[in-house]
């Protein structure tokens, strides 16, 4: 009995048609050559967390109902006294994606979190690491469907860096713009 795999909207479609426009734009020689999304790591810094060692498991329990797979809690690894902060304490969650739920939850940030965010006058194209990968910041977390906002006690930012196997930043923006990825002009 042969198990069909399911293969998300977004992989489909770069198999379909974004792999051959970029090897047509950019002249590759080999199909390992085309850029191509590797992974999206979601982080969550919750500063406040030294106060209140509940908000860095609430941050995480929120981020993993955004991105579908169980979050982790980071810890500090020294301790800073101005900011009253001791070695080993909560300080933030993180999440690595890949594959089909890589593609999932970028289908789901470009179509339905970034159009409902506030005064949104597209992404920064400039932000980019000069090794093909690109982050960007999010100041509110409730823009993802996901999370509902009556039960939220506040909005916390998030970071969503975007790693490819694109060599320069050309590449890359390319490849997200063929992701439609709403860059600025």
């Amino acid at each position: 009995m042969a198990d069909t795999a399911y293969v998300p909207r977004l992989r489909a479609e770069y198999d379909r048609t974004i792999r051959g426009q970029l090897t047509e734009k950019f002249g590759y020689a080999n199909v390992m050559q085309v850029p191509r999304l590797d992974k999206v790591v979601l982080n969550m810094g919750v500063g406040d967390s030294v106060n209140d060692r509940k908000k860095a498991e609430t941050a995480a329990a929120e981020l993993t109902l955004i991105a579908g797979q169980k979050a982790v809690v980071t810890y500090s690894r020294i301790a800073i006294s101005t900011f009253k902060l001791r070695e080993n304490q909560p300080i933030g969650c993180k999440v690595t994606l890949r594959k089909a739920r890589m593609y999932e939850f970028i289908d789901r940030l470009v179509n339905v979190a970034l159009p409902r965010v506030r005064d949104f006058r597209g992404l920064n194209p400039k932000s980019f690491d000069g090794r093909g990968n690109y982050s960007l910041g999010i100041k509110e977390h409730i823009i993802f469907p996901e999370i509902d906002f009556d039960k939220v006690s506040e909005a916390r930012g998030m970071d969503i860096t975007v790693c490819t196997t694109a060599k320069t930043d050309d590449e890359a923006r390319a490849l997200l713009t063929a992701f439609n990825f709403p860059f600025r002009q």
